[in-house]
């Protein structure tokens, strides 16, 4: 069974995936910057508590959820909050 660590490298990893966030992207709705995102995804640095309430609120998902795997967080993610699949019929709003 991998750590809680693994387990949410892999979460927010998915999540990112679901959402099309960069780096970049998810670090400025925590408040991070890329390279401490790079390094916390990468492993060479650790999530903190404070780290995961951010994430939990930047995604919209309880941190229950988050902390319990892939499945539960994408499961659990607002549709508002994931990216049109490619392909897919995107909103148009007429002009005027």
């Amino acid at each position: 069974m991998p750590s809680t660590e693994a387990t949410l490298r892999l979460t927010i990893g998915a999540l990112m995936r679901l959402t099309s966030e960069r780096q970049a992207d998810l670090a400025a709705g925590i408040g991070l910057s890329q390279a401490q995102i790079s390094r916390k995804q990468a492993g060479t640095a650790t999530w903190s508590l404070t780290d995961v309430d951010r994430l939990a609120a930047h995604y919209g998902i309880p941190v229950s959820n988050l902390l319990a795997g892939v499945d539960r967080a994408v499961r659990c993610l607002p549709a508002r909050r994931r990216a049109p699949a490619p392909g897919s019929a995107q909103l148009t709003i007429p002009a005027g």
